[in-house]
């Protein structure tokens, strides 16, 4: 598929997929989200290579300023329930993605570009981050995530007061708060930061880092018990071949040469 909204490149089996509608500050509308959803469903499981992902956005303003709200117009309530259940879905694609997904985080991280970068699994961002849940501004609430994921990360009483309040958080305020792994001062160190962290990621055993994806994501889900997940994927992972290669390994006092099987 030719993207029209995404660029993405590929160095060293890490897919660094940019946001490209500066002028719009990168704004989510309907065709980056489509284009979204085909990359990670359709491409990712094809692509056997992909060690890690890096989600971005173009420039320097902002990372996504939010959702398109001259998508908004007209919308009804059953209409704006779809249009949130479609986003959540397509989110859910990236947090449950078996290759560690790092968003990197420069300028504006508002509304839907605050729910992407929380969707992905690990998020650094530059000195001139800003973060923040608006949407009560417009009159409605965050529809993709927002109000769940950013509980998870800074915990409620914090949560409530940025999603009541609509007050937006630099990226030292982010960090020490939880929502960050780390802040650097450029957009290039925080690219170089990411490729870094996902690199160390590549040399563990693929299946070993899927399935610790699969058990962490447990924790939130409904209705699931974490710890039995963890049991199950534990059982999964100690019957491939690259456990018996990477215990061989230690004992053999050499590094592993994991296969993913």
């Amino acid at each position: 598929m030719a993207y029209e909204i995404l660029n993405i490149t590929h160095e060293e089996g890490i897919a660094i997929v940019t946001i490209t509608r500066e002028k719009a500050l990168n704004a989510l509308n309907a065709l980056t989200f489509s284009e979204l959803k085909h990359f990670f469903l359709e491409e990712v499981p094809k692509k056997e290579e992909l060690t890690g992902i890096i989600i971005t956005g173009a420039g320097e303003k902002a990372f996504v300023a939010g959702a398109d709200i001259k998508e908004f117009d007209g919308l009804t309530a059953d209409k704006a329930a779809e249009l949130s259940a479609r986003g959540q879905d397509i989110f859910f694609l990236i947090e449950q993605c078996p290759k560690p997904v790092v968003a990197v985080v420069n300028g504006f991280a508002l509304g839907g570009g605050c729910e992407l970068a929380m969707a992905c699994h690990m998020r650094i961002a530059t000195e001139n981050a800003k973060f923040g849940q608006p949407e009560v501004n417009l009159g409605i609430i965050p529809g993709y995530g927002g109000t769940q994921r950013l509980v998870q990360y800074i915990g409620k009483g914090k949560a409530l007061e940025l999603m009541l309040t609509a007050d937006m958080i630099d990226a030292s305020t982010a960090h020490q708060l939880g929502l960050l792994n780390y802040v650097l001062s450029s957009k290039t160190e925080a690219i170089e930061k990411a490729k870094k962290l996902l690199q160390k990621i590549a040399t563990k055993g693929p299946v070993a880092v899927a399935k610790v994806i699969e058990a962490v994501n447990a924790y939130f889900e409904h209705n699931i018990d974490g710890f039995e997940r963890e049991v199950e994927k534990f059982g999964q992972t100690a019957g491939t071949e690259d456990f018996a290669e990477g215990a061989a390994a230690f004992v053999e006092k050499r590094k592993p040469n994991f296969k993913g099987k």
